[in-house]
């Protein structure tokens, strides 16, 4: 059974960001604002031309006006107009909404959101073929700046989900992360790519649930995308010994399905054996190592 720290020692920690700033605006009590660019030379004055070094006041105040960033308050943001969103299929679908603005803090639906031009009635954009939870996780992201369940601050463990069980047997729970990441990718949001990255690595599951983790991955991202493979062909390297006889049937139908996976899984356990003859040679030892239960998951990158 893999648990939150294997996966963190396969891939490293990463760590979610939040879509934007927040700070209480100064001159509106309780108002939020949010920083939507932040540009170089924010601060007045500085690599100003040597010809300008006499400029008036009011000169100078128009400068520091230009290099101040754009805020943007989030009564803006509700005041933009609802788009409706066609999510899954079957019983499955469901018509979602969020407002246009912070749509638009991706780039794939900024270039969606362009094309409505300024007296349509209706505003949709259909993604049928996406996850209807995945999309959820999405929204609730770019208005919280999280998705449940969230990291526990000083833990590797996420918040209890009364609907999910403590083991992930089937994959479900690693699933759900893998899937916002993927939506994360295709919608140019590396800040939610590696928020929903860091809560794999907090989830405790089985051999089973692994390999339909896997099997996922490498049907749905790129080959070189080696933040999320290379921990999954990592983790298969270093256990495939112990973990072959939980989930045999599954380890060869995902070997054959998917040669780069037994490819990647082959050469690491190659690489590894290749380092370890290397430091025998180096510092020979008369001790016999011991083994241990722990599945650590490594990272290559």
């Amino acid at each position: 059974m893999s648990s939150a720290q294997d996966y963190a020692a396969a891939s490293g920690n990463h760590s979610g960001e939040n879509p934007g700033d927040i700070e209480m605006g100064e001159n509106a009590p309780g108002a939020v604002v949010i920083e939507i660019d932040a540009s170089a030379g924010t601060e007045t004055g500085t690599n100003m031309p040597e010809e300008d070094e006499g400029a008036s006041g009011p000169e100078l105040q128009e400068t520091a006006m230009e290099d101040t960033p754009v805020r943007v308050t989030y009564i803006d943001y509700l005041k933009s107009p609802i788009i409706g969103l066609l999510v899954g299929q079957g019983d499955e679908q469901a018509l979602l909404h969020a407002h246009q603005a912070l749509l638009c803090k991706s780039p794939w639906f900024e270039e969606a959101c362009g094309k409505f031009s300024d007296d349509v009635s209706e505003r949709r954009i259909d993604l049928i073929d996406e996850d209807l939870d995945a999309v959820g996780c999405f929204l609730e992201y770019l208005y919280t700046g999280d998705y449940f369940p969230r990291k526990i601050p000083g833990s590797r463990d996420l918040e209890q989900d009364p609907s999910m069980p403590d083991v992930d047997e089937t994959g479900d729970q690693l699933l759900k992360h893998a899937r916002v990441y993927t939506l994360a990718e295709m919608l140019q949001l590396p800040s939610l790519k590696s928020l929903a990255s860091s809560k794999i690595h907090c989830v405790n599951s089985t051999a089973k649930g692994e390999i339909a983790y896997a099997r996922y991955v490498y049907a749905h991202t790129q080959k070189d995308d080696q933040t999320i493979r290379a921990p999954v062909a990592n983790f298969w390297a270093t256990r495939s010994h112990t973990l072959r006889s939980e989930a045999e049937t599954e380890f060869r139908e995902m070997c054959l399905e998917f040669p780069q996976f037994g490819y990647d899984v082959l050469t690491r356990v190659l690489d590894e054996k290749l380092k370890r003859e290397k430091n025998e040679k180096m510092h020979p030892s008369h001790g016999t190592p011991g083994s241990s239960r722990k599945r650590p998951r490594q990272s290559g990158i």
